[in-house]
């Protein structure tokens, strides 16, 4: 069983510190929970998207995209309405880039879609966004791939289901939908900075998606040291040395500090 910390002035909390700061090559796996603190809703929580609406699971299947016009246009719609430009990263993502700023970071795969730990300052080298991007769209037939924005500005002049510029196909964010398969070398880069690492760190999600929690497992396998952040319980505990529970924002900054 993990060391479970809720606290970040206990003992148990100072030695996982300890780990992070000795650490030399540090392979990090992010979900959802990294994010909501900047505004970005997870899909399965209490308050996630999915939860709300269960019907907007099934919009997120790629067979169900390309067969149904009227997916599209709400999905479009509801792009050009939540626009990323508003949501900036949070001290949590700001702490992950101190790791990469003192040579610690060996690789940063996440399961989220807004691109928030590149807009905060981590290296696009060292970052694997294993489920793909919201910043970009691509085109399904030609795999055209542009700006969100450039696609959005036609949504907002007037076109409900814009097509590829390029070859006409359609288009969509460039996330990977249910039914479609992962880019392999995303998750190979990930997979091979979760074999090399001294130190895997799990912030964020319930690691219940593979195969991003993988990351875990192989890194344990490989012989580092397992830390696990959330606000509850997730899948892999049993691979954990320490479990952090309680608020990311407040735990990751102290965390990753370097003791005075």
């Amino acid at each position: 069983m993990p060391m479970l910390i809720n606290d970040i002035h206990s003992p148990e909390f100072a030695l996982v510190r300890q780990w992070v700061v000795e650490a030399r090559r540090i392979t990090i796996l992010t979900g959802a929970g990294i994010s909501t603190a900047s505004g970005v809703p997870d899909f399965r929580g209490p308050n996630g998207i999915w939860t709300k609406n269960p019907q907007a699971e099934k919009f997120s299947n790629i067979q169900t995209y390309k067969s149904d016009e009227s997916v599209r246009i709400a999905g479009w719609k509801a792009s050009s309405e939540r626009r990323l430009q508003t949501v900036e990263p949070n001290v949590g993502h700001l702490a992950l880039v101190e790791l990469e700023r003192r040579g610690q970071l060996r690789g940063l795969a996440t399961q989220n879609v807004d691109g928030l730990h590149l807009v905060a300052g981590n290296s696009p080298e060292l970052v694997h966004e294993v489920h793909g991007t919201w910043r970009y769209t691509r085109c399904i037939g030609c795999s055209d791939r542009l700006p969100v924005e450039d696609t959005l500005r036609r949504v907002d002049a007037g076109e409900a289901d814009p097509k590829c510029l390029k070859c006409g196909g359609l288009m969509k964010r460039d996330v990977i939908l249910f039914g479609e398969a992962l880019v392999p070398d995303v998750i190979a880069g990930a997979m091979a900075a979760a074999e090399e690492a001294d130190l895997v760190m799990a912030i964020g999600t319930q690691l219940n998606v593979t195969p991003a929690a993988n990351v875990v497992t192989r890194g344990k396998a490989a012989g580092a040291k397992v830390i696990i952040m959330n606000n509850q319980p997730t899948d892999r505990d049993q691979y954990a040395d320490a479990f952090l529970m309680g608020d990311i924002t407040e735990m990751l900054p102290v965390l990753v500090a370097i003791p005075d």
